[in-house]
């Protein structure tokens, strides 16, 4: 791969309305020295403006934060900066979160029991046009598949 062609970093933005989680999410992702943290906000509000400004390879959110929570800063990232890909990071693995989230546009969707390996993984994926999925989330949505394709009435393939 031509080096002048790939940025020397990913940059990031990562917002929790959590000052203890924000730091320890900076450092899980600054184990790698080709990630780079070039904003933290504590709000969505804030991050979306972070997000104007840095212009970030990658957005991290939480699902709750005051003033624009995590799925609605992840709709309007995908329509106003479309390069940027989103990750959520939460506690919630309940289904509705987990549908609105990646409905809304996000790329990948991890609990905050990951660890830094994965989360860096996490973010490299999705620079890589991959999704980014922990595995309790994948098996939801595998699950949902199944459901509907068991729900689905055409002929069998043959």
């Amino acid at each position: 791969m031509n080096s002048e062609l790939t940025p020397p970093f990913i940059s990031i933005v990562l917002a929790d309305d959590h000052a203890v989680v924000r730091k320890g999410i900076r450092e899980f992702l600054e184990e790698d020295d080709r990630l780079q943290v070039v904003g933290e906000a504590s709000d969505g509000a804030e991050a979306l403006a972070l997000i104007a400004r840095e212009r970030p390879d990658v957005a991290v959110f939480d699902l709750q934060m005051p003033q624009v929570n995590g799925l609605e800063a992840t709709r309007r990232v995908k329509k106003e900066y479309p390069a940027t890909r989103v990750l959520i990071l939460s506690a919630y693995d309940d289904d509705p979160y987990i549908f609105a989230a990646l409905q809304a546009g996000a790329s990948g969707y991890l609990l905050k029991t990951a660890g830094s390996a994965e989360l860096i993984h996490a973010v490299r994926a999705l620079m890589a046009g991959e999704t980014a999925l922990s595995p309790s989330v994948a098996k939801k949505l595998v699950q949902r598949a199944a459901g509907a394709a068991r729900a689905d009435k055409h002929e069998p393939l043959t």
